[in-house]
């Protein structure tokens, strides 16, 4: 690793698709350069995600919004609302699975996307299209299912890192939402991380302007990667 030459390469500014009123740019490693973990290790700790084979990192000039997170899982502190989530779902159980094609995860992941995203830029998905958007080659992802009785209900896809876990995406039914299967499968992350006595859960970009990105602080204490000093800290509200 400390022998690579490194290449970065950005996009041109694009409308923003978590706040439309503003630009975006994005940096991305060149993709021939990830072929081991240990690599995505050390890009995991600067911030940086995975996108299918790409690791990426928004690289705004006017806008610092997106903000990496990761809870240490060891210190987490769950709410009354997370105990009653995760109380709720004891009849649930989670097997871990290959990352290979399944047409009832593409199913599910179908159903979401028209009840959670429609018209976000992610409609009409193809079989192809999903399996490289969660899938890698090089990386050590699993395909977690959980099910109520034999129904499939939600799939975590997530990565093991060498020090943590790292929750690339995460699709459920959207007919129970009573059940807050979003909350659920990340309680289920931490636990699982603890459990592989790995310190801490990679939860991606936290947005607080975006209702859809701002629910990630909720998981506390947590730690924000600042890309101006290049370390993580503690978040304090």
């Amino acid at each position: 690793m400390s022998n690579r030459i490194i290449h970065l390469y950005s996009t041109p500014p694009h409308k923003c698709n978590y706040l439309p009123c503003r630009q975006a740019t994005t940096t991305f490693i060149d993709p021939y350069l990830l072929t081991d973990m240990k690599f995505y290790d050390v890009l995991a700790k600067q911030g940086f995600r995975r996108n299918g084979n790409l690791l990426y990192r928004p690289h705004c000039t006017s806008c610092q919004a997106c903000v990496p997170v990761r809870v240490p899982v060891q210190q987490f502190l769950p709410q009354r609302h997370h105990r009653r989530v995760w109380n709720k779902n004891q009849a649930i159980t989670v097997t871990p699975h290959p990352k290979v094609f399944s047409r009832e995860h593409f199913d599910l992941y179908c159903r979401y996307l028209s009840s959670r995203h429609s018209k976000g830029g992610m409609d009409n998905p193809s079989p192809q299209g999903y399996i490289q958007f969660l899938a890698c080659h090089w990386a050590q992802t699993v395909f977690y299912e959980f099910r109520l009785g034999t129904q499939l209900i939600a799939v975590a896809v997530v990565d093991h890192l060498k020090e943590g876990l790292s929750a690339v995406y995460t699709f459920f039914e959207p007919s129970l939402s009573s059940r807050s299967l979003g909350v659920y499968a990340i309680l289920w992350e931490i636990e699982e991380t603890k459990r592989l006595n790995k310190p801490w859960l990679y939860l991606g970009y936290w947005i607080e302007e975006c209702r859809k990105m701002s629910y990630k602080i909720d998981y506390q204490p947590i730690e924000i990667y600042s890309q101006t000093h290049h370390h993580w800290q503690l978040f304090e509200n």
